[in-house]
């Protein structure tokens, strides 16, 4: 394509619009990956281990991660009517629609890591 007419189209173009920007805007931030990676390999985990798993993360952070992935249908919340509360997590079905991209970075990493 000559010059001119890439410049005319990306002019015309708006990355918001793309399929690329929505799935990031699902899962962009510092811990939306890891925490659906954690919930791909260890299936249903409670809050406890989840954070454990984590590291170094507030009970808040975590907790306002959890509910923006639940309010994206990409996970699913369980809570169970007891004393003490018991919630787990685990990942929806559109969740598990999208765990192929992210074993895709997984295989990518694996082969490309130092």
């Amino acid at each position: 394509m000559p010059r001119d007419g890439i410049k005319a189209y990306i002019e015309e173009a708006d990355f918001r619009e793309t399929g690329f920007s929505y799935t990031m805007s699902l899962i962009s931030g510092k811990h939306k990956m890891v925490i659906l990676y954690c919930l791909m390999e260890y299936g249903t985990v409670r809050f406890n281990e989840m954070k454990r798993y984590l590291g170094h993360i507030t009970d808040k952070t975590l907790s306002s991660n959890l509910k923006e992935l639940e309010a994206d249908r990409l996970i699913v919340r369980k809570e169970y009517p007891q004393i003490p509360p018991k919630v787990e997590y685990s990942l929806s079905e559109r969740g598990r629609s999208l765990m192929g991209v992210l074993d895709q970075l997984c295989v990518w990493g694996e082969r490309n890591r130092p």
